[in-house]
């Protein structure tokens, strides 16, 4: 969403999806069906909502800080946004930070009418098109990549609201999974690899798109399908519905951390439900590294599917060796460093009669930086436990996204400055092991991972981006540039 990825989260140690979209065509209360599916997405961003309504006349917005309960549970914010046709978004802040200018969706009056664009993923050449249209005059009023989009729109000379849209995609690189309203209608639409999610739904006679399909759920919503890679997807509001394909064909790769951690268990993604996915992989985990132990315990709550698959394959009890308080304010304050790192201890408790002179199995999702783990094991061991054993339900976190993922930079990822033996000695576990990327993805329903074609997008794991990165790679040359002595040229 933005064109750097600073880690901001509060104990720094979780990746973070950025963005979840909703949108509503055609529904008699386009804009209550919207907040309710922002409701279902709340976990892929909790810093700012924002919606965008269109009676037939007007567009109006309402965005706001804070969850989607903070800004649109009332009957009066909701009488706000009139019409039949909606999209809505929630956030995380990163670069641009949280200020209401970078709150989706972004609204801009064209020379064609309205245009709003809700956006999830992140275009990994946003900073090097901004400088062109700069120098050409366009004057940004936020530091989104989304509003590029707009700009890229704005300024081609197609005839068409879609063809504009289409000619502004052909010039980005990376991930989007976009929702557009315009007074023709709505467009929904998904970068040609399918990198981001989004999926589309039924509700009578209204049609609806979403990040994950549990936000139909949550409204009465059926399902009908994924928004193919690279299609884009046109409805009228004579309930028309038109699908286009104008990137040509190309082989899907999705995130393959939606599986993992991103997506709510509840959830299906690439045709498979997430939880059916992660407790594969926990059983998966447990056959590539097995161990001998009492317990199987997993760090809650992202931890819990994998860890009940773990237990079924190893035929170990599965416990709630770990109590999570899910009523943790996310601006608690901290009145020095030394208070900060108790953050895991008010968000995980050790049930101590139950790991007390146990052999512990810890499933989590994945390592990042590393300190959470370490808290976590050093947990289990004042409770009481004779043995900590740690396993993954990931390969090591080696590299960073640019997809729309707020990660660390490289340098702060544990798995990127370590092997497992001293990530191993740096959490204090008395074993420490991961899933292999063949592993992950034979549990996602794939015999191997394809290395010539890779099935799913698993650049964090293996550091084979799928895409250019443009702005990446102008920043690195920049560095070397400024790090040559004086008067020496590369």
């Amino acid at each position: 969403m933005n064109f750097t990825h600073p880690f901001n989260d509060e104990d720094g140690d979780t990746l973070r999806e950025e963005c979840g979209v909703f949108g509503a065509m055609n529904a008699a209360d386009a804009a209550a069906a919207t907040a309710l599916g922002l409701h279902a997405l709340q976990h892929r961003g909790q810093e700012a909502a924002g919606i965008v309504a269109f009676d037939g006349a007007e567009f109006r917005s309402r965005r706001g800080l804070g969850h989607v309960a903070e800004n649109f549970s009332s009957s009066e914010a909701i009488a706000e946004l009139p019409g039949m046709m909606a999209a809505g978004h929630v956030r995380y802040s990163t670069t641009g930070g949280s200020g209401l200018r970078n709150v989706q969706p972004l609204y801009a009056d064209l020379a064609s009418g309205g245009f709003a664009v809700a956006h999830n993923g992140n275009i990994s050449n946003a900073g090097t098109l901004r400088q062109e249209l700069v120098q050409r005059g366009a004057i940004f009023q936020s530091t989104s990549d989304t509003e590029v989009i707009i700009h890229l729109v704005a300024t081609s000379r197609y005839p068409t609201i879609v063809d504009r849209l289409i000619d502004a995609l052909r010039l980005l690189e990376g991930a989007y999974a976009l929702i557009v309203t315009t007074p023709e209608g709505m467009i929904a639409c998904r970068d040609p690899l399918g990198i981001r999610p989004l999926v589309m739904g039924k509700i009578g006679d209204a049609t609806l798109f979403a990040s994950e399909s549990v936000a139909f759920d949550v409204v009465g919503a059926e399902m009908i399908r994924e928004v193919e890679p690279g299609e884009l997807i046109k409805v009228d509001f004579d309930g028309n519905v038109d699908s286009l394909h104008p990137f040509g064909n190309h082989r899907s790769r999705p995130c393959i951390f939606e599986h993992v951690y991103f997506s709510r268990p509840d959830s299906v993604f690439a045709g498979r439900s997430v939880y059916e996915a992660r407790k594969a992989i926990g059983m998966e985990l447990a056959k590539e590294k097995p161990v001998e132990a009492d317990l199987v315990v997993p760090v809650p709550d992202s931890g819990v599917p994998a860890a009940i698959g773990y237990a079924q394959a190893s035929g170990l009890p599965f416990e709630l060796g770990i109590i999570r308080s899910h009523y943790v304010g996310r601006t608690f304050i901290q009145p020095s460093d030394g208070a900060r790192h108790a953050g895991v201890r008010r968000k995980h408790n050790a049930n101590r009669g139950l790991v007390k002179g146990k052999r512990i199995v810890l499933i989590d999702d994945s390592i990042v930086r590393g300190t959470t783990s370490m808290q976590i094991v050093e947990m289990m061991r004042d409770a009481g436990a004779t043995e900590v054993h740690f396993r993954v339900a990931s390969p090591p976190t080696a590299h960073s996204c640019y997809y729309g993922v707020d990660t660390p930079e490289r340098s702060k990822l544990l798995a990127a400055r370590m092997d497992v033996g001293p990530m191993r000695e740096f959490i204090k576990a008395d074993s420490l092991a991961f899933i292999s990327i063949d592993g992950l993805y034979r549990a996602v329903g794939h015999e191997a991972r394809d290395a010539a074609c890779p099935q799913f997008c698993d650049a964090c794991f293996t550091g084979d981006y799928p895409t250019s990165l443009t702005d990446l790679a102008r920043r690195e040359d920049r560095q070397q540039e400024l790090a040559l002595p004086v008067g020496k040229v590369a």
